[in-house]
């Protein structure tokens, strides 16, 4: 049964995540919105970039703007040995990956589970998040795409 059949039976909606792990915490990114998932890749730095902006990589032949999630989420660095995963995205004719700890499985959830992001959780977090799940024995942020890729402009050199 499909999403658009289980709508059809009278039933809640129903959407996709991905999930994704930075640390301790799960997110999910709408399944829309994912182009593609790859294991860790070479990086190519960009001076002067916002500081969230991990650089560069290349995607057969195009290149993608990489975000480091733990620093847009305000999440400790991770050890420069531990593996990362990109979830790639595209908005606007542009990719962007999004650098993370690990790619879980989708996750199909009904609507009615949806709830706003709590005041508990971090002010930071909850402007990138558009609202959460409630998992067994864990919270499942949904993290809004748009505002995870609208990044602040570098300041200006003193």
């Amino acid at each position: 049964m499909t999403a658009s059949d289980n709508c059809a039976a009278g039933a809640a909606p129903v959407e996709g995540m991905v999930s994704i792990r930075l640390g301790a915490q799960t997110f999910g990114v709408p399944v829309m919105k994912v182009q593609d998932v790859i294991a860790q890749t070479a990086i190519n730095l960009i001076p002067l970039a916002p500081p969230e902006v991990a650089g560069t990589l290349n995607l057969r032949g195009r290149i993608v703007t990489a975000i480091d999630m733990r620093r847009r989420l305000g999440i400790p660095p991770r050890d420069p040995e531990e593996r990362s995963m990109s979830v790639i995205l595209e908005r606007s004719g542009e990719l962007y990956a999004l650098l993370v700890d690990d790619v879980g499985d989708v996750l199909w959830l009904s609507a009615s589970l949806f709830e706003p992001t709590p005041v508990t959780v971090s002010s930071a977090w909850r402007a990138l998040c558009a609202g959460l799940y409630r998992l067994e024995g864990e919270l499942l942020l949904a993290l809004d795409v748009e505002k995870v890729l609208t990044l602040a402009p570098p300041a200006p050199a003193a």
